[in-house]
């Protein structure tokens, strides 16, 4: 059965200071870097993809590249995995988040968009894009409410859907053109 293996990109300076970040621009730090190594080797030992697809955002596009040199796979980027626009909260801190935030899958920050909206999006971008590969074992490298969001469509539960730590990562099978079949792999 064809796997889709969704992958967190590293550590950003945004990740470790505990903030949204305000620019797509925003790369790896070292530690990063080098969770996207230790990732690859852990990759290599368990599964063989055939596909590396990323977000175009800079942090994702890096952790791919790492990751695509140890598996001998150039990056693919796609349209629609991009993290969540996060409207007005942009360089603030974590802390700035409302409570109804996590409570409302369809609240959205001022200037954003919400989870539904965002799972809208990446859902229509994966349903472009699997299809043309749906026999293989495909890496998807993106960012952390994507992967939350695919999680929640999966289970069918936003309130347990799992957000990743950088390069932690989330298997679910593809079959008939569904994503199906959760596992955590961190």
């Amino acid at each position: 059965m064809p796997l889709v293996i969704f992958v967190r990109h590293g550590e950003t300076t945004a990740n470790r200071d505990r903030h949204f970040g305000v620019s797509e621009d925003v790369g790896l730090t070292e530690l990063g870097e080098r969770q996207a190594h230790e990732l690859a080797a852990r990759l290599t030992a368990r599964f063989r993809p055939q596909r590396l697809l990323s977000s175009q955002y800079v942090r994702a596009r890096r952790t791919g590249q790492i990751i695509g040199e140890k598996l001998g796979l150039e990056v693919e980027v796609i349209e629609g995995i991009h993290e969540r626009d996060f409207g007005y909260l942009k360089g603030l801190t974590y802390d700035h988040i409302p409570a109804i935030a996590y409570e409302d899958p369809a609240w959205a920050p001022e200037g954003g968009e919400s989870r539904n909206e965002l799972q809208v999006r990446v859902l229509a971008a994966l349903d472009e894009s699997i299809p043309r590969c749906a026999e293989e074992e495909i890496l998807v490298v993106c960012h952390g409410a994507v992967i939350q969001s695919i999680c929640a469509h999966v289970t069918g539960n936003w309130k347990d859907a799992h957000m990743p730590a950088n390069c932690g990562a989330v298997v679910v099978r593809y079959e008939e053109g569904q994503l199906r079949d959760l596992e955590i792999y961190e």
